[in-house]
């Protein structure tokens, strides 16, 4: 019954020693910006149905392409922070 407990000993002071040699970068949170609900728009019902589709499509295509950008900078962030670890 000795034995695991030295082993669980050697165990958290090899742990405690890695943690210590680990070098983590902080990066501080993208502020973002809160939309006004002055900023908002509002479906145009006098205009054509062909228009409003068009519009919602093309306010759709710029929220994909900003969550596309939020994604890619959060793996790259990820990877910049891994990197010093993984290399050799």
């Amino acid at each position: 019954m000795h034995d695991w407990k030295s082993e669980l000993e050697a165990l958290l002071a090899e742990t405690m020693e890695f943690t210590k040699s680990l070098k983590i970068e902080r990066s501080t949170p993208e502020v973002r910006k809160v939309v006004e609900p002055h900023e908002l728009s509002f479906p145009d019902y006098g205009g054509s149905e062909r228009d409003e589709i068009r519009k919602r499509v093309e306010s759709f295509k710029v929220h994909q392409e900003r969550f596309m950008r939020e994604r890619e900078q959060h793996a790259e962030s990820l990877l910049r922070r891994i990197r010093p670890i993984t290399t050799p």
